[in-house]
C-alpha cells in the first residue's frame, strides 16, 4: 500500500519565511509517523519518517523542503545543523 503524500503548506507561505540572505530555519522531528511541513508561530517545522542516523533525516528534510518549494533538492544547501534538530538551509540561485 502506497504511503500518502506529505502534508505541505503553499510554496508562497514557505517562501515568506526565507530571510533577505536566502536562509530558511527549520525545526526537525525525525522518526515521525507521517511526513509534513507546518508553520507554527512564524517557524517552519518539519516531520520526517527517517531516523537521525548517517544524515538520513537531513536528506529527507531537504527533499521535503524542495518538494514544498517546487525546487530540485540540489538548490538547497545545509548551512548549519547536520546533527541538530535546528537546521539552517540556504536557497541557491
Amino acid at each position: 500500500m502506497a504511503r500518502p503524500k506529505a502534508d505541505v503548506p503553499a510554496a508562497a507561505a514557505i517562501r515568506a519565511l526565507i530571510d533577505g540572505e536566502g536562509r530558511l530555519a527549520v525545526r526537525v522531528t525525525p522518526g515521525a509517523r507521517e511526513q509534513s511541513l507546518t508553520i507554527e508561530g512564524g517557524r517552519l517545522l518539519a516531520k520526517v519518517r527517517a531516523k537521525p542516523e548517517d544524515g538520513k533525516a537531513t536528506s529527507a528534510v531537504r527533499d521535503l523542503l524542495a518538494a514544498g518549494l517546487g525546487l530540485a533538492p540540489s538548490r538547497l544547501e545545509l548551512l548549519r545543523g547536520a546533527t541538530s534538530r535546528e537546521k539552517l538551509f540556504r536557497l541557491l540561485d
